[in-house]
Order: C-alpha cells, then sequence, then structure tokens
C-alpha cells in the first residue's frame, strides 16, 4: 500500500515511516500541508492509497492537515484517512465525519507509540472501516448524553457502540466485556433497530451505525 505521511516532526515522522516501511508499505513523507495536498492529488502509477495526517502542519500551523483531508475525500470519496492530532477535538472528528462514509480515523499522537493500535488503525481505515480515539469518543458520547440524541440506547448498547467505534470486531467487543459474542451480536442488532440502520452487508452497517453515533 502507498500511504503519504505528513508530519511536520522529524523524530515522530521518521519512527512512523520506519514502522509503515516495515510492515511492507511505500511511504512518501511530507511536512506541511501544499506538500501534502501534492502527495495525495498527484495521479497515475503514483496515486496514493491511503495517508496519514497530522491535523497541525506548516506553514500556519492551524488545520491544513485536516483540510487536504477533506480536500482529497471530496474528489476521492471514500479515501482512508488517518488523522493524527496532539489534542481532543471533537469538532475535527465531526468535519472528518460530516461526509457520512467510512474510511476515516482519529487518534491521538500518545496512541502512535503503540505500533499495533497504530497499525490496527490504519488496517481498519483502509479497508473502509472507521477508528475513533476513546477520549475523542468519551467527549462526543458525553456531548451527546447532554443532548439527549443517543437516550435510546441503553447503557450496555452505547459501551458496544464505542468500542465498534474504535474499530473493534463483534469477538474484540465481548473479550473486553466479559460477554459472549452472541450477547454481543445481540446488542449490536439491537443498536442497528434503534438508529433506524436498514439490513445491509454487516460491515456497512457497523460503519453507519459508528458514525450515526459519532456525528449526532
Amino acid at each position: 500500500m502507498r500511504v503519504v505521511l505528513a508530519e511536520d516532526l522529524f523524530l515522530l515522522r521518521d519512527g512512523l515511516a520506519r514502522t509503515l516501511r516495515d510492515e511492507g508499505h511505500e511511504v512518501v513523507e511530507v511536512d506541511n500541508g501544499p506538500a501534502l495536498l501534492r502527495a495525495l492529488l498527484a495521479g497515475g502509477a503514483e496515486e496514493a492509497d491511503a495517508a496519514v495526517v497530522d491535523v497541525r502542519l506548516p506553514p500556519t500551523f492551524s488545520d491544513e492537515g485536516l483540510q487536504a483531508a477533506l480536500d482529497v475525500r471530496c474528489r476521492r470519496p471514500g479515501f482512508p484517512v488517518l488523522v493524527l492530532s496532539q489534542y481532543v477535538d471533537s469538532l475535527y472528528a465531526g468535519e472528518l465525519l460530516a461526509g457520512g462514509e467510512g474510511g476515516v480515523g482519529y487518534l491521538l499522537k500518545d496512541r502512535v507509540t503503540n505500533t499495533e493500535q497504530f497499525l490496527g488503525g490504519l488496517r481498519t481505515v483502509a479497508a473502509g472501516g472507521t477508528v475513533m480515539d476513546p477520549q475523542v469518543i468519551a467527549k462526543m458520547l458525553a456531548r451527546n448524553e447532554a443532548r439527549g440524541t443517543i437516550g435510546g440506547l441503553t447503557p450496555r448498547e452505547r459501551d458496544v457502540l464505542g468500542l465498534m467505534a474504535e474499530g473493534r470486531s463483534n469477538a474484540a467487543v465481548a473479550a473486553t466485556l466479559h460477554v459472549s459474542e452472541s450477547a454481543v451480536a445481540k446488542h449490536t442488532a439491537n443498536i442497528f433497530d434503534k438508529l433506524g440502520i436498514a439490513p445491509s452487508s454487516e460491515d456497512n452497517r457497523r460503519v453507519l451505525a459508528v458514525l450515526a453515533y459519532l456525528r449526532r
């Protein structure tokens, strides 16, 4: 997989690049917003397959990385983007999810020091899934509870959906909550029903459920 990696801190960028290359990925490294856009929008045989992007990049250190990710997803719907941030900002996550499609992730930089979490998040995003940092989920959950937008879900269903938003499979959710996979499947079916998500392929329903949960 050809991955565009945008990070202005050399040591972090170098470490992530080495990790990706060790996994067999081709990596294009950039350290600023304009270079990121050029790399993402290059066509032909060298077209990128996914991107790992810092939210704040030179020259202004505002939200160049996020805006570049949104731009490329407008031109290439569903393009996989894993966004990294130093801060918990649910507004950034909301902007990323606004298109209503999967293939997006938002992780705090603290998480990328865990190689498996980082690579697992990228794999999920590249496969069209959605991965959100647990701290971002907690903040959005608190906001949604205050608004009453997820009042129809039971506490256990909210637990299951929160873990789904982290990109976990039914087996992983079951192990985390110490329940059976059949119980998780039942909770998942109830979540789909309460969120009004019609039957489709299981993967698509999971993505739609997570998006519905995080965007409200």
